[in-house]
């Protein structure tokens, strides 16, 4: 018996390991939704990591306020289908209205057009299904909404690697994927799954926000190192650059369970000054990315 598992395992370690090949890209293919932009919507940014509690819904949030606040149209859609937190974060519990083409109008709070299962399901009930549920979910925040004009609609995902991001990348065209992590070896390895997930899926990385790896002193203001960091050893692998690191903050919870992003409640401290510095360096790739396409 214990023979038969370890054949099973090396079947599935080869398979598993190796290319996808033309002929099954083909096949896998089929029956997939056609890939279209988003009408009116000129970019689209994944927050990602591939791991939990990370802090990637409060990087969204911030990141997507920072961006209104440089004069930019800005959406953001929660595809955390089981752990919806944008609403609460971005103090918006009202259903999204209909339109006369049963298209969803997002609410809009702080600047930014807003999406979650989480102004669809019943306030504190569970959400039980299986994947197929999930993707249809997915697919009617993304197309069945009003979302432009938008000059940059940010996409929150859930933890893993699995149908809401294999979903995102069949229906609409990814402009880059913004990783987040903490510095420890344990987020960051996941991450490293998340990032070669996408570019398995031929999404390109915008770079990584390394999150919570140092605190500011609230006396004299100086930088506290909090952890041993193991970023500089992950860089190479995960072949991408730190754009900005976020300090931790101990009024993020408060602001977060208020509906306050911190970068408004306290905009002149170093967490909101990073995150306007992580919106430009947004801001600039993208003009680079559209000057090269037009070239």
């Amino acid at each position: 018996m214990l023979r038969t598992y370890r054949s099973l395992f090396d079947i599935c370690r080869r398979t598993l390991a190796t290319k996808v090949t033309p002929h099954q890209e083909a096949l896998m293919a089929r029956g997939l939704p056609k890939r279209a932009p988003l009408p009116n919507v000129e970019d689209i940014v994944v927050v990602a990591s591939g791991k939990g509690g990370v802090g990637k819904s409060t990087v969204a949030v911030n990141l997507a306020v920072s961006l209104a606040s440089l004069g930019k149209r800005v959406g953001l859609l929660d595809a955390d289908i089981f752990g919806p937190s944008v609403p609460l974060m971005m103090n918006i519990s009202e259903e999204p209205t209909v339109n006369e083409q049963n298209l969803m109008v997002p609410p809009v709070n702080y600047g930014v057009k807003c999406l979650s299962m989480g102004l669809l399901a019943q306030q504190g009930g569970a959400i039980i299904w299986r994947g197929p549920l999930v993707v249809s979910a997915l697919q009617r925040l993304l197309k069945g909404a009003v979302w432009g004009p938008l000059d940059i609609l940010i996409v929150d995902t859930p933890p893993g690697t699995g149908d809401i991001h294999l979903s995102l990348t069949q229906n609409v065209p990814i402009t880059g994927v913004l990783l987040v992590s903490t510095p420890q070896k344990a987020a960051l390895e996941v991450t490293l799954r998340g990032a070669d997930m996408y570019r398995t899926l031929r999404a390109p990385i915008l770079g990584l926000v390394e999150n919570m790896g140092y605190a500011i002193c609230g006396k004299c203001q100086n930088r506290m190192q909090i952890f041993n960091s193991s970023m500089e050893s992950f860089l190479s692998k995960l072949q991408t650059r730190v754009l900005v690191s976020i300090p931790l903050d101990g009024n993020i919870m408060e602001a977060s369970d208020a509906g306050v992003p911190l970068v408004l409640k306290e905009p002149n401290s170093e967490y909101a000054k990073q995150f306007r510095s992580l919106a430009e360096s947004i801001v600039s790739q993208l003009q680079k990315n559209a000057s090269n396409v037009q070239k």
